[in-house]
């Protein structure tokens, strides 16, 4: 049986955490309704062994639960995605990126493998350390320089990114 104080300190947990799993989510995902799905399930799971979890571990612990989630999806997926070329306009937020950049890098990503796209995600949007990485995807450190080092180099020679090719390769012109 749960106690009150549990249940509170997950509550304040996930209203915390709620807008940062939402955003690698959707990096991951690619889909706003599914990236909600995807955090909403592991949140769930979260909750039933959040006794259990060692208070040091909780965002570790989290972080790795997405991500096989999200993989788990991967691999039971049946139902075939109808995908637009085109994502509706959003209000201005203050970015200066623009849909069109959005669309190039949700392109990139898409064609990288599972491992490959949730280890440059950790690393490089969410700002993890490689050992970090490492114990998220459950592999080693050299494991996780293989998987970025690919990723990038494909990301680097993708077609919808090929405007960015100097940025990405460091040329300046």
């Amino acid at each position: 049986m749960k106690h009150e104080s549990d249940e509170a300190d997950f509550a304040d947990f996930a209203g915390a955490r709620w807008g940062r799993l939402l955003r690698i989510a959707f990096m991951l995902t690619n889909d706003f309704h599914e990236a909600e799905d995807l955090v909403q399930v592991t949140l769930i799971k979260v909750c039933d062994h959040w006794r259990r979890i060692p208070d040091g571990e909780v965002d570790l612990y989290v972080r790795r639960a997405l991500i096989n989630n999200y993989r788990s999806r991967l691999r039971k997926r049946r139902v075939v995605q109808f995908l637009t070329s085109l994502v509706p306009e959003r209000p201005d937020s203050g970015h200066t990126e623009t849909v069109e950049h959005r669309i190039a890098l949700a392109q990139a990503l898409n064609s990288l493998s599972s491992r490959q796209r949730a280890a440059v995600i950790l690393r490089y949007w969410d700002d993890m350390s490689e050992q970090q990485t490492a114990e998220i995807l459950g592999c080693s450190p050299n494991t996780v320089k293989v998987h970025t080092r690919r990723a990038l180099a494909a990301l680097r020679t993708h077609p919808a990114l090929a405007t960015y090719a100097p940025i990405l390769t460091g040329e300046t012109r």
